[in-house]
């Protein structure tokens, strides 16, 4: 059946339905607003464990930066309050967007790791919300960070010189 239904077809179709099938087709996502490559800071760390009958865990003492590169580079420096002072994570590497998910490509002492997760962008408020799925299914943490106001860029001066007469 397969078979007669691509002869039957125009060849474009016919490669159009192969690709779809086969799932080798690519969904084309609108970019982010260029505002959305910046540096935020982190607002509030929330973890979910579906393990626990515990409610969420809202982190305390949260602070530092996430910076996002139009590149897909990015540098995370996050600071979390401990009982024996601030716990400090630094993370460089590569994020790739699809849609509403987001997937951060690094490496540690243990070597290259993925995290995946899915975010949402405000432009109006400039806020950011990244969920990081975690282990074991269903628990996951949530990242509330926001940008700072875009500042507008100086007139720019015309310094020339006067001619001396």
């Amino acid at each position: 059946m397969r078979c007669f239904l691509l002869h039957s077809m125009p060849t474009g179709s016919a490669l159009l339905l192969i690709a779809l099938l086969s799932g080798t087709a690519r969904a084309q996502t609108a970019r982010p607003l260029p505002n959305f490559f910046t540096t935020y800071t982190y607002t509030a760390y929330t973890v979910y464990d579906t393990t626990s009958t515990d409610p969420p865990t809202v982190v305390r003492g949260v602070g530092g930066t996430l910076t996002l590169n139009s590149t897909g580079s990015y540098a995370k420096r996050l600071s979390i309050a401990g009982n024996n002072g601030p716990m400090l994570f630094k993370q460089d590497g590569t994020f790739t967007l699809t849609g509403d998910s987001i997937r951060f490509a690094f490496r540690d002492q243990k070597g290259a790791d993925v995290q995946r997760g899915t975010f949402r962008f405000n432009p109006t408020t400039r806020q950011l919300i990244i969920t990081i799925l975690g282990y074991p299914a269903g628990n996951r943490g949530v990242y509330e960070l926001v940008a700072p106001e875009p500042q507008p860029k100086a007139p720019a001066v015309n310094i020339s010189k006067k001619r001396r007469r």
